[in-house]
């Protein structure tokens, strides 16, 4: 009796990000992601100064801004997936970085003529910054707005949290500020190389767009982490 056998194909989303090519195309298109997701939450956090500017209710603005992007459904299925991107880019990025290790077993330090290795170190060490300033940043602020722990405020019989004054608190503290603006300072270096890194990735690299691509990199590896240590700076002198 014949029989027969059924070949299983392999996954090929796995395959994919087995291979190196597809890791990297992986951290392109998550870091462009990311990139857009502080674009707007730059865009919100700026409410946080509208008092130094001259906000009438303190505070306000924030807080409703807060309330809206707390329960948008749509914002918050993006916000579910921005999460899932995060974890998604840190866990290819130390899979990358351990593979270029593996890759080059007598070790960095014989290899420091090149670009590429030393691109990468930095590239980690930077990220270990921005990452310890997320596991401080979330459970101070996103963590206690979701679970709890935030004094309420209404406005216009709506309950919501005071965020606002959270965040004058936090930023009360030295330590705090010091963290965020260091913190801004590696994720500008961060965004310099992988701003730049992602379009050359997935292939946009042309001698007509690509010297516009670095400046407008540039520019932005420079304005948004400018504009994120701005506001805790203002905050604490004021």
């Amino acid at each position: 009796m014949a029989t027969t056998t059924t070949e299983t194909k392999p996954n090929w989303f796995l395959a994919f990000v087995a291979s190196s090519i597809g890791r990297k195309i992986l951290m392109a298109l998550t870091g462009l992601f990311l990139i857009l997701f502080l674009t707007v939450h730059l865009a919100g956090n700026l409410y946080l100064l509208a008092p130094i500017l001259g906000e009438v209710e303190q505070g306000r603005l924030f807080n409703e801004y807060a309330y809206f992007m707390g329960h948008n459904k749509l914002i918050q299925i993006v916000s579910i997936g921005n999460f899932a991107f995060i974890l998604l880019h840190i866990i290819v990025s130390i899979w990358l970085t351990r593979s270029n290790i593996a890759a080059r077993p007598v070790g960095y330090a014989y290899n420091s003529g090149n670009r590429s290795s030393w691109q990468s170190r930095t590239m980690m060490i930077l990220g270990t910054i921005v990452l310890i300033f997320l596991a401080v940043h979330l459970p101070h602020f996103w963590a206690k707005s979701k679970f709890g722990g935030l004094e309420e405020i209404t406005y216009n019989g709506v309950q919501m949290h005071n965020l606002y004054i959270a965040t004058v608190e936090a930023f009360k503290q030295e330590w705090a500020v010091i963290l965020y603006v260091v913190s801004m300072v590696g994720l500008a270096f961060h965004l310099y190389h992988g701003f730049q890194s992602a379009f050359q990735t997935l292939g946009l690299n042309h001698k007509k767009y690509t010297p516009f691509i670095k400046t407008l990199g540039f520019a932005y590896s420079i304005i948004v982490p400018f504009g994120f240590a701005l506001i805790p700076i203002l905050m604490y002198l004021n």
